[in-house]
């Protein structure tokens, strides 16, 4: 039986959920094919990411957690978390 989406008729805004997601893997000054709207950390551990001035900060982040940043890259060096984009 096919899947029925009662929301096709509506618009997606910034506010409607992900409807694509992508599994991450940090590269260093490399760009992700696609710039997710959140993170969503798989395993715990820290995480650098890079915006788009290419400023790149560390966090420490936990399994579970969504992060509500649109990253521009995951870098390698410094990560040990894994995440996945959502989109």
């Amino acid at each position: 039986m096919p899947q029925i989406d009662p929301f096709t008729s509506f618009r997606r805004g910034l506010e409607s959920p992900a409807t694509h997601h992508i599994a991450i893997t940090p590269q260093d000054g490399v760009d992700l094919p696609v710039r997710p709207r959140v993170l969503r950390v798989l395993a715990s551990g820290d995480l650098a990411m890079r915006d788009e001035a290419g400023t790149v900060i560390t966090y420490a982040v936990t399994a579970g957690e969504t992060i509500g940043f649109s990253a521009a890259g995951i870098e390698a060096t410094g990560t040990t978390a894994s995440v996945a984009g959502w989109y």
